[in-house]
């Protein structure tokens, strides 16, 4: 079966370096699982909100965020040492350079479909050009899951 994107995937990928959306669509339809962008260019305010999970609010203070995005019980979701650092933000060309995808049947659960995917996305990199990386795989050794590589909705261009 061949998969496509939906409108809202597409919408999710504006402001998304080309290359990369290029892999993005390629990968689509040489994957064995269905997907969607969950994010592509990441808003201030959505970094504030994701480094505010599982942090404290004088956590927060060390990086000038307001008291109001600390969630120190909830699980972190970003371990970047700068919240405003992250890749999905627009760089000094415009564009960001990360996108966040998400396996059907749309849900967090652990399975090989996360595989597939990272397979679908290298696949479509190596196809078009294009230097990517995992999440689940940050030193591109294809040894997934080492220490610290858990993001696994992330792909990044290097």
């Amino acid at each position: 079966m061949t998969y496509k994107l939906s409108q809202a995937s597409l919408t999710k990928l504006e402001g998304v370096d080309p290359q990369l959306v290029d892999v993005v669509k390629l990968a689509i339809t040489l994957s064995k699982v269905d997907f969607k962008v969950i994010e592509g260019v990441r808003s201030r305010e959505q970094m504030m909100i994701n480094y505010g999970k599982g942090r404290t609010v004088a956590e927060l203070a060390k990086h000038g965020i307001p008291a109001e995005y600390a969630k120190p019980k909830e699980n972190k979701v970003t371990w970047l040492r700068d919240p405003f650092n992250s890749t999905h933000r627009k760089q000094a060309d415009g564009y960001g350079k990360a996108v966040d995808l998400l396996p059907a049947p749309y849900d967090w659960k652990e399975g090989p479909q996360w595989a597939q995917i990272w397979q679908a996305m290298m696949e479509a990199a190596r196809i078009k050009g294009v230097n990517i990386r995992w999440g689940r795989d940050w030193d591109r050794d294809e040894k997934i899951m080492e220490k610290g590589e858990t993001d696994g909705p992330h792909f990044e261009l290097c």
